[in-house]
């Protein structure tokens, strides 16, 4: 079996971001968001999806400091310890910021839930 890397995971997962971007430009070739349900279900994917980052992020942290601990990692800039604990910094408070995200998508999910498209009279 040919596992992809969690780099190369999460390189196609930009990706694909990308063409979300691209899929949900209003008014523009290409979008594929017509009516106030596909917003509605485009959230709800998006709110799943930030619900999954923090552990992610968290596996990231444990093994960062897991190395660090059992003397596995250098610096290239001699500072390992101010590295590891700038990248640990960060790493939690992504984690924390992809929580805050799932919480606003909640609210914005629940928002679009009574939403739905009303024809034009003239139709």
């Amino acid at each position: 079996m040919n596992q992809k890397s969690a780099a190369e995971i999460a390189d196609a997962a930009a990706e694909l971001i990308r063409d979300l971007n691209y899929a949900t430009r209003y008014g523009e070739q290409g979008s594929t968001v017509v009516y106030p349900g596909d917003v509605y279900d485009t959230v709800a994917n998006l709110a799943t999806l930030s619900t999954r980052l923090p552990q992610t992020l968290i596996q990231l942290r444990v093994f960062l400091l897991s190395e660090y601990e059992d003397g596995h990692l250098l610096s290239t800039n001699n500072t390992l310890g101010t590295d590891v604990s700038t990248a640990n910094g960060g790493l939690y408070d992504a984690a924390r910021a992809a929580h805050e995200l799932y919480e606003a998508l909640n609210r914005a999910h629940n928002g679009l839930s009574p939403i739905a498209y009303q024809a034009p009279d003239n139709a």
